[in-house]
């Protein structure tokens, strides 16, 4: 189990950010080893997806494969991280979003942060999750947007596959 994850620093962060009327997407081209497998089972270039509250998207956090100290579930990510590999590509988006509803993403953030998280290495699989907390970025992504009413697609959190924030945007 992965908690505490996420510093007060962290938060603090976030929190001044919520005026700005923006939740960022980054949706990455990791080509790191778990990106590469993730890409054999959705067959698209495009394997990791985050959400940040900030321009400078120095709030980037996402369920991943987990970083020495952290282990796998819910962990703060950096943009030079994402993009460390040769080949590696990011697209951001920016959606509109009121205060009220980036302030419910980061109380469910912070929720996460303090119960534990893992990574659903299972449920890429399977599509399921058995706890609360365990989920893969996709869905955890998906699962934030839906949960402030910023998801412009109809997925179930378990289906959705990063290039969905992409390829699902047409309109």
């Amino acid at each position: 189990i992965n908690n505490g994850s996420l510093t007060g620093e962290y938060f603090d962060t976030a929190a001044a950010s919520l005026d700005d009327g923006y939740l960022y997407l980054i949706i990455t081209k990791s080509k790191s080893p778990s990106g590469e497998a993730i890409g054999l089972f959705t067959n698209r270039p495009y394997n990791h997806v985050s959400i940040s509250f900030d321009r400078e998207l120095q709030t980037i956090v996402s369920y991943n494969g987990g970083d020495k100290p952290e282990p796998p579930g819910l962990n703060p990510e950096i943009l030079k991280g994402l993009t460390k590999r040769n080949g590696s590509a990011v697209l951001v988006y920016r959606l509109p979003a009121t205060r009220d509803q980036k302030q419910a993403i980061l109380n469910k953030v912070h929720e996460i942060n303090s119960e534990g998280s893992a990574y659903n290495l299972l449920g890429l699989v399977t599509k399921s999750s058995y706890q609360p907390n365990i989920m893969f970025c996709s869905q955890f992504a998906y699962a934030m947007l839906e949960l402030a009413g910023l998801n412009y697609f109809e997925k179930k959190p378990a289906y959705v596959q990063p290039t969905d924030f992409i390829e699902l945007d047409y309109h």
